[in-house]
């Protein structure tokens, strides 16, 4: 038995299994050179725009493109900031944000440290980015999405087409239909989940309360389940005496800003928010306010998805 053989055989086989590991969990891998080389059109909300095949050097200017790179397997060479303490929100992995350069606030990017990254793409959106595009397409081809953050999925699409990466967007989207039915069957199936309500109510400082409506991301996620929802489509907001009007079987809090200019107290502890079905059952769940208010993309989906699993499963 040649047993050199043998030994390059099984070599070959750890570097192809190490290969597809990668491939699945770590940054973009090696592509051919016939596809890297060359371009496509992309169809945005500005227009067709032609982009390399493969961009190697990728500004995102919102949380969504950020996201969407992340989740494919890409780090981006520069970003904007996501307006909280830490320069990306902390649901993204920070292995997978390091050495990304701040390029200023969202809706109002610093082009000229744009321009020093030498991006051969930028990905944005239309209602923050729009109205400065020319000036983003002279440094680099320049994706914008629609506005709606409860399109997200459509817009992940768009950024997978820009980057390269449309076959694994069909991946990643295949594997958050599986999860959403496991959670579906977790929380007890179709029926079960149909009959429980759900609310997601922010409280925000120095605004009035926050109850989400079904048009946005975490909203639509509740709707994949197939989760219970008052009869409302957009957001709405309340004052503290107004909490009644966020009864559910279940609630998801969460915060932004200082806790006590958001009138968590005031809210949370009067006779309305008392008999709210949620609160009388003890079923309100504090969240992250930047994984379920501010989150948007897939990364942000399945990790909500996990905990809606967590909390609301049956025993």
């Amino acid at each position: 038995m040649n047993h050199t053989r043998l030994a390059l055989g099984a070599a070959v086989a750890l570097a192809l299994t190490l290969s597809a590991c990668s491939s699945d969990d770590g940054e973009r891998a090696a592509k051919p050179a016939a596809k890297a080389s060359g371009s496509h059109t992309v169809s945005t909300a500005m227009g067709d725009v032609l982009v390399k095949n493969l961009p190697g050097r990728v500004v995102v200017l919102g949380t969504a493109g950020l996201d969407s790179a992340i989740t494919l397997g890409i780090r981006p060479v520069g970003a904007t900031r996501s307006g909280a303490e830490q320069p990306f929100l902390s649901y993204l992995p920070t292995s997978k944000t390091e050495g990304i350069t701040e390029v200023g606030e969202r809706g109002s990017p610093d082009l000229k440290k744009i321009a020093g990254l030498k991006p051969d793409l930028i990905i944005g959106d239309k209602a923050h980015d729009g109205r400065r595009y020319e000036q983003l397409g002279a440094i680099a081809p320049t994706v914008l999405t629609g506005s709606s953050d409860a399109a997200w999925k459509r817009n992940f699409l768009v950024h997978a087409d820009a980057l390269g990466e449309k076959a694994r967007a069909k991946q990643v989207a295949a594997k958050y239909k599986k999860h959403v039915s496991a959670v579906t069957k977790a929380i007890g199936g179709a029926g079960a989940a149909a009959r429980t309500e759900v609310n997601i109510v922010r409280f925000v400082a120095g605004s009035d309360i926050r109850v989400s409506g079904r048009r946005t991301p975490a909203g639509t996620i509740l709707s994949d389940v197939g989760l219970g929802r008052p009869a409302i489509t957009n957001s709405y907001d309340v004052g503290p005496e107004q909490i009644g009007r966020a009864d559910a079987d279940a609630i998801f809090t969460s915060t932004y800003g200082n806790p006590g200019l958001a009138k968590v107290a005031e809210a949370t502890t009067s006779g309305q928010w008392r008999g709210i079905r949620a609160v009388r059952d003890s079923r309100v769940y504090n969240v992250a306010d930047e994984l379920w208010a501010q989150g948007v993309g897939y990364t942000a989906a399945e990790q909500i998805l996990s905990e809606l699993e967590s909390d609301l499963a049956m025993g």
